[in-house]
């Protein structure tokens, strides 16, 4: 009797855990207000497989431009820096994905700081975008733990900090056209990084550059059409 009941209340608890899985987009509640406006969006598919949020103008034309003004990805909103994500590593993820960026568009567009960089007669192209947030989850439970004890010890597990986590990087960005001031296309995303094996782990670029490397592939499948 006493074991049946411990099955149950296992079972009950495990299906609670479960339900709080890591979403592959970004929820509402996390969107920043960096980009002009939400409305619209739909999840996606991207070309590497990835899961994005994201609406694209009946109008979008990527050989409509050649030109592209973009500076670099803002931090926004203004970052603070904490002991597992500190100022260096958050200037690092900013230049390194800037620098990604600036070559994957300059395959195709020429790449100015500013549109009153662009030549006289140009078609611009703005990008805006920006780093919104980088965190660590516990990750969702695996199928082994789906049993009463291993329950009970992944509670414990995550509450003391051994669970391991999920990296987590969160971008939002908008292409709008220079000569309308419209916006053309706008994603929110969220980048999966390594995974790291407890709490106390600090972030670092490093373990975002298979995935970065990932969202540079969907932007140059974006454009390239």
């Amino acid at each position: 009797m006493n074991l049946s009941r411990n099955l149950l209340v296992g079972a009950a608890l495990a299906g609670l855990m479960l339900s709080g899985c890591t979403s592959k987009v970004t929820e509402k509640d996390q969107y920043s207000g960096y980009l002009s406006n939400y409305n619209n969006l739909e999840e996606v598919t991207t070309t590497s497989g990835e899961k994005a949020m994201r609406w694209i103008s009946p109008s979008w034309n990527p050989n409509a431009y050649d030109t592209v003004a973009f500076n670099k990805l803002e931090l926004y909103p203004a970052p603070k820096p904490d002991e597992r994500v500190n100022r260096q590593t958050l200037d690092e993820l900013q230049s390194y994905m800037t620098s990604k960026a600036k070559g994957v568009l300059g395959q195709k567009y020429r790449v100015v700081s500013t549109v009153s960089a662009a030549p006289a007669g140009s078609k611009p192209l703005i990008l805006r975008a920006a780093i919104t947030g980088v965190s660590a989850s516990n990750e969702g439970m695996k199928w082994y733990e789906v049993v009463p004890i291993a329950a009970v010890v992944g509670a414990t597990q995550a509450a003391t900090g051994h669970r391991d986590q999920n990296t987590n990087l969160f971008i939002e960005a908008e292409f709008v056209d220079a000569r309308t001031n419209q916006t053309v296309a706008k994603v929110v995303r969220k980048v999966f990084g390594s995974q790291l094996s407890n709490e106390s782990q600090k972030i670092t670029t490093q373990d975002f550059k298979a995935a970065i490397d990932k969202l540079n592939a969907d932007l140059w499948a974006f454009i390239r059409s």
